[in-house]
């Protein structure tokens, strides 16, 4: 039961301190669910099918990790600890935010909160790379020497399938791994 406890507080911390949403709470909640013995490679591997399944990366890594550490309990607590805060705070907002909407102060604040959004995005980005896209062993070899081609190729053609191809992310998930098993 304390671990089932421990992974709703756990998660409603990522729930209640992630802004931003899907990738830019990908270091915290890594951060927080360390302790449960998650190695980086395995959470890239449940954002990577996290993807492939319907619902927020956030929810269903929550669903994964509480199911992996406490069966069913510990699935139901945890997801229910990540969606929480959210559904507390959209319920405050609603009720104030016609009374706000117009103040200088709430537009400010929401135009400083898009460039953190970014900044947050673009931590998960270098979040992953390490472990996608950079091997920081091979450095001693030489600096490009860091870099895997076949995953560099994947992930350029992903951001061209989703840029110009206008391919939705299932498709652009699924593309990969049968690119990965390819090449990789």
């Amino acid at each position: 039961m304390m671990q089932v406890l421990k992974l709703f507080i756990t998660f409603f911390k990522v729930g209640a301190f992630s802004f931003g949403g899907g990738y830019a709470m990908l270091p915290l909640i890594y951060k927080e669910i360390e302790e449960f013995g998650l190695t980086m490679t395995e959470f890239t591997d449940v954002v990577a099918i996290s993807q492939m399944t319907p619902g927020p990366i956030a929810v269903n890594a929550a669903t994964y990790m509480g199911y992996k550490s406490a069966g069913f309990w510990g699935s139901a607590f945890a997801t229910f600890g990540v969606a929480l805060p959210s559904f507390i705070l959209i319920m405050i907002i609603v009720s104030v935010f016609d009374k706000f909407k117009s103040s200088r102060i709430v537009n400010g604040a929401l135009e400083g909160i898009r460039p953190a959004t970014v900044g947050m995005i673009s931590s998960s980005v270098i979040f992953f790379s390490k472990t996608s896209l950079i091997d920081l062993t091979k450095l001693s070899e030489g600096f490009w020497r860091i870099f895997s081609i076949q995953s560099v190729l994947i992930f350029v053609l992903t951001i061209i399938g989703s840029k110009k191809l206008k391919l939705g992310p299932v498709v652009l998930t699924l593309a990969g791994g049968v690119l990965g098993a390819i090449l990789l």
